[in-house]
């Protein structure tokens, strides 16, 4: 008996145990969770490798077999695996059909009669579905000044390729903007972000410029850590007064757009732009079956020469507090 032939057979049965093993816990626990099927291939394909090695050195001997044996019964859990997967399928499709006791109890304490508590009940079972919010979309992430802008009817408009979200909240600013994107806009997974802040910020900045940097570079840092491929843009704030503070400010955002090599859109040049050519190039571009991507620094001039035509304080009049 060739010792080493025995020594690959018993490192065969060794890595081929457990597999048995993860069919049956996976057959019972009935759902794909937790299974990783690229994982499972990887290993068929390693087996198949090790065989066609055995058949192509002539090596037709026990070793083999055991081979085929591991072959088969870690095939046996990508059948379990599709298996679960569509049990998984229909749980989500049952549970979306579900409505609990405690609505219908709500329901009835809202209606004043027996009469009404039926409609009330149609309209729990009927009622739509809230809109889920989908991930590697672009997030307008903004202030007061930027909530009212319609990103979803312009992203049809222009044609945009991509989901794009309003995330902008009046109380943004600097100092809160990386717990605000963790706990509002990380979840969503982005793929791209345009971020609108500092109209809160300009009272601090004056005493201290370098807070707001520092906060600023933080809530990048944090976007990259989410998702290193991420495209970044910053937008600077209006300044049809020419303020000073204002000015500098938005000095101290470019130069920080420039340092972390990520896009600046100047919004004082909102008047200049003319979206409509965009929509043109946009509409053009899909005739011709193109989908790359617009470039974020396009999509700032959408949105905010929209701002500036049908929002002119937005544009015109920004809040210069301090």
């Amino acid at each position: 008996m060739n010792l080493a032939h025995l020594f690959e057979a018993a490192m065969l049965v060794c890595f081929g145990f457990s597999w048995p093993l993860n069919v049956m816990k996976a057959y019972r626990a009935r759902t794909a969770k937790g299974t990783s099927l690229p994982f499972i291939i990887l290993i068929i394909t390693g087996y198949i490798a090790g065989i066609a090695a055995k058949i192509i050195n002539g090596q037709f001997n026990y070793v083999l077999a055991v081979y085929f044996l591991n072959l088969a019964i870690v095939m046996t859990n990508v059948f379990v695996y599709i298996r679960n997967k569509a049990l998984d399928k229909k749980a989500e499709a049952k549970a979306t059909l579900r409505f609990s006791s405690a609505d219908i109890k709500n329901a009835v304490e809202k209606e004043d009669n027996m009469t009404n508590y039926t409609n009330s009940l149609d309209e729990i079972i009927n009622r739509p579905a809230k809109a889920v919010e989908k991930k590697n979309a672009v997030i307008l992430m903004g202030g007061s000044l930027d909530k009212e802008i319609p990103v979803s009817t312009l992203a049809k408009d222009f044609s945009f390729n991509f989901d794009i979200y309003n995330k902008s909240s009046s109380s943004l600013s600097a100092a809160n903007a990386s717990d605000y994107f963790q706990k509002s806009i990380a979840p969503l997974a982005p793929e791209g972000i345009l971020i609108h802040i500092g109209e809160n910020d300009l009272v601090s900045f004056k005493s201290d410029s370098t807070s707001f940097d520092d906060n600023y570079l933080r809530l990048i840092e944090n976007i990259k850590a989410n998702n290193n491929k991420c495209r970044i843009a910053l937008v600077g704030l209006s300044n049809p007064s020419n303020d000073k503070n204002v000015e500098l400010m938005n000095a101290h955002i470019k130069a920080i757009a420039e340092t972390e090599k990520v896009g600046f859109s100047n919004i004082n040049n909102a008047k200049l732009w003319n979206p409509e050519a965009t929509k043109a190039a946009s509409a053009f571009a899909y005739d011709m079956g193109l989908k790359v991507r617009k470039p974020l620094l396009d999509v700032a001039e959408i949105l905010y020469s929209w701002a500036y035509k049908n929002q002119p304080e937005v544009i015109v009049e920004p809040s210069l507090a301090g």
